[in-house]
């Protein structure tokens, strides 16, 4: 590594634990990691649904769900419990990012993925899609905002067994939810309700080890981040009908193979 190259990774290397020290679990990349692990998922959707005796039997983050006739998602976490109940917890700073049709779409995503050709539909598991928001987007000044289907001329409960939940963090008071909501919105995990949480935080944030990780992360969603734009300035190059596949694959270091990708994309 010569004294440059040197140089840009101490720099970078800097920031990313500057950005690391300044993380909360409502930043979702940060907050993804930290709940891989099963006891702390439990721990958050115990308080949520006001289940005690909740158990988490299997739990993914930044779990991708595939739509073949549409548009795919990738759920922040997406978790099963021991009675087969599925669960996707969304965290969202922004108000857009957690709007009403994104939370219908993602309950739709969840039944298309968990059923298989030939299922009878009493089999199709309750579901449970629930949005950590950072500011209160239902705008009543409520902690908690249950939505679930209901008869309009009779107010009865429909039935299907698929509910939305938004969770308003800014209600930081001392009922349990409104001290993980606490927990939300810490950078220093000493200042944390929850040891649970604030074990897995400090764990990520001071271990060399967890610190490790994190920076890796940073590193691979900069890269991610770099090669999107780069995809992007090869498609305007295409959209502009003046060089070649051969040529924008020059230009851009990108493979032939992807940018005839590209350009049948584009096409479609």
């Amino acid at each position: 590594m010569n004294t440059a190259n040197g140089l840009q990774y101490s720099q970078k290397r800097q920031e990313d634990l500057q950005r690391l020290k300044n993380f909360r679990l409502l930043d979702d990349d940060f907050c993804t990691k930290v709940f891989e692990d099963i006891e702390c998922v439990e721990l958050l959707l115990r308080i949520i649904l006001k289940i005690d005796d909740l158990k988490v039997i299997e739990v993914h983050s930044q779990h991708n769900m595939k739509n073949l006739q549409g548009r795919s998602a990738r759920l922040d976490i997406f978790a099963i419990d021991s009675a087969s109940n599925v669960l996707n917890v969304e965290i969202q700073r922004s108000d857009q990012g957690a709007v009403s049709r994104r939370a219908r779409y993602h309950s739709s995503l969840i039944d298309a993925n968990v059923t298989e050709p030939g299922d009878k539909y009493e089999r199709l598991p309750e579901s449970f899609v629930i949005f950590i928001t950072e500011n209160d987007v239902m705008e009543s000044g409520l902690p908690l905002y249950h939505i679930n289907r209901v008869v309009e001329e009779t107010g009865n409960y429909f039935g299907d067994d698929a509910h939305i939940i938004y969770v308003n963090s800014q209600i930081q008071d001392e009922t349990t939810l409104g001290r993980l909501m606490h927990d939300f919105s810490c950078t220093d995990p000493s200042d944390m309700n929850y040891k649970i949480l604030a074990d897995r935080v400090r764990y990520f944030k001071s271990d060399e080890k967890g610190v490790l990780i994190m920076c890796r992360m940073l590193e691979e969603m900069r890269n991610e981040t770099a090669l999107e734009t780069t995809k992007d300035f090869a498609l305007r190059l295409i959209v502009r009908g003046k060089d070649t596949p051969e040529e924008i694959a020059e230009i851009t270091n990108l493979p032939l193979a992807e940018i005839n990708h590209l350009k049948e994309t584009q096409q479609i």
